[in-house]
């Protein structure tokens, strides 16, 4: 019996004990380097080329994204790529996740869909496919739900005339590496984040009853990682925090995250520029080089739009050079009431221009304090709802960004030349932020912590001199900028290398699928 049908009974009894099946198959990979060394036959004498005109068809693989913007978007952006390089692709995807591929599709005619319908599971209601539709307290049950595709993944793989020769699946499905040994195929990880945060999340599940030991105040060193980083316990991903040894779903999550450093390869939407010291950690710590840095992947990804007709820009176009801040906390986190009044207080008191994009709730959460867009006149722009942030931060009259320090917005920065002014508040944006303030220097701090509130007073003189002063952060995010943009460049680009690094190393298994299957016919 296979464990997904263990666990999709247990699943539609709701009971707690839903996972043990796929907890007993993960740990049977822990020696995951062993198992795809021995998986592959040795490379025959036939050069690639020739093997591969003789076979009639193009390396396979199958993609895997997470269902929630910040990870899909990004492996969508490495899945163009890999297509432009004539990698056959098919994307894994279910009915209301699909229309996200719209843009890759129409770019990309060659690449094909595979969509089965959402798995059910007690704490996801029904019609909810994505992430956006939960919180990020709906992660953990959306995981174990995509966990239940597994049979039908191997259903569809056996019937398949040319089935993959690998699977590429975000980090937060690390049950796809069982998939993949089951399959003998190998399992590349791909972490829409950063490496440095990926290797905080290792060394974390890897000592996480240490973790939990210290107190929220305490400061935890990760002395095991380049530079020996040091958080406060409440600083660190809260994932660790809820982790319980005895409960079934906390080892899935557990398992799952170890199970990134145990597959094949890991893909990073990253650079060397920016994390070299951790792309080399996971190379040791992985005991091979088939760890890519491959972005900033906004820059790689189906050619979009470089303008816009919306009122942002025609303001922005009225504004001197550098003179802008821009302010915007992602497209979930609502800032409570009193909140909202010292931002609002602090750009007023900075007397800099600025473009604050604001999303409203209920109970005061997210309300721009009355009478503030009237005190401050032309000096600001407030756009409630969405606004195109990357045309924003391109902007040449953006020179900072209030930001909470997600990785996606972070990139966005580099990218645009943009000094950060970072306030991060939970999940992984600590870990961001002290990477951003403390080893590169293109951020300043200007608060901490989901319910604090800044002083109005230093909120104000932080943002004039950042705005106004010719501090040296500015001219760091400013070389950043360069080499984020000289990574990407067809020749002599440390992201393009990789990514051809990748291309050739799907190339190689391809290969050796082909000389096994001669193998076997002879």
């Amino acid at each position: 019996m296979q464990f997904l049908e263990r666990l999709t009974r247990n699943d539609l009894n709701r009971n707690r004990g839903r996972n043990l099946g796929i907890l007993k198959n993960i740990r049977t990979i822990k020696d995951q380097k062993r198992i795809t060394s021995r998986a592959f036959l040795c490379v025959s004498a036939l050069s690639l080329s020739e093997t591969m005109s003789r076979s009639g068809e193009n390396v396979h693989v199958l993609v895997f994204p997470y269902p929630a913007q910040g990870h899909t978007l990004p492996l969508l952006d490495l899945t163009h790529q890999l297509s432009l390089r004539n990698i056959t692709i098919t994307v894994l995807t279910t009915p209301k996740n699909k229309p996200t591929l719209s843009p890759l599709l129409n770019a990309n005619r060659t690449i094909q869909t595979l969509v089965f319908n959402f798995p059910s599971h007690p704490s996801i209601p029904s019609g909810v496919e994505n992430v956006r539709e939960l919180g990020n307290r709906g992660n953990l049950p959306v995981m174990l739900a995509l966990a239940n595709l597994f049979d039908p993944i191997i259903k569809w793989f056996q019937s398949h005339h040319n089935p993959p020769v690998a699977i590429i699946s975000d980090f937060f499905l690390g049950w796809t590496l069982s998939l993949a040994n089951q399959l003998h195929i190998p399992r590349i990880n791909f972490c829409s984040s950063g490496a440095f945060l990926c290797s905080v999340l290792d060394y974390g599940w890897n000592h996480v009853h240490i973790i939990k030991s210290f107190d929220d105040d305490a400061v935890i060193e990760l002395s095991d990682l380049p530079r020996s980083p040091a958080f406060k316990g409440e600083h660190l991903p809260s994932v660790f925090k809820f982790y319980k040894e005895s409960d079934p779903d906390s080892q899935f999550l557990k398992d799952g995250m170890i199970n990134n450093s145990l597959s094949w390869g890991c893909v990073f939407n990253s650079f060397k520029a920016v994390e070299v010291e951790y792309l080399d950690y996971f190379k040791t710590k992985m005991g091979h080089n088939r760890v890519y840095g491959v972005g900033p992947l906004s820059l790689m990804g189906p050619s979009k739009s470089t303008s816009s007709n919306d009122y942002t820009s025609e303001w922005l176009d009225k504004c001197p050079d550098g003179s802008v801040l821009y302010v915007c906390f992602g497209s979930q986190k609502l800032l409570n009431r009193e909140q909202m009044e010292a931002l609002a207080l602090g750009l007023e008191k900075s007397q800099v221009r600025f473009l604050w994009v604001v999303k409203t709730g209920s109970d005061g959460y997210g309300s721009v304090p009355e009478g503030f867009e009237e005190r401050v006149g032309e000096k600001g722009l407030v756009v409630k709802g969405w606004a195109p942030q990357v045309l924003i931060l391109n902007h040449k009259a953006v020179g900072g960004f209030v930001s909470h320090c997600g990785w996606n917005s972070i990139l966005e920065a580099i990218v645009g030349g943009v000094m950060v002014l970072g306030w991060p508040m939970e999940a992984d944006q600590f870990v961001n932020a002290r990477l951003l303030v403390e080893d590169l220097g293109v951020a300043v701090r200007v608060c901490e912590g989901a319910d604090s509130v800044p002083d109005s007073n230093e909120l104000g003189k932080v943002i004039a001199q950042s705005l106004n002063g010719c501090v040296e952060t500015k001219v760091k995010a400013k070389e950043l900028r360069d080499k984020a943009l000289a990574g990407v460049k067809s020749h002599g680009g440390s992201s393009v290398a990789d990514l051809d690094r990748l291309v050739q190393d799907l190339n190689n298994l391809q290969l050796k699928t082909l000389s096994a299957g001669a193998t076997e016919k002879e």
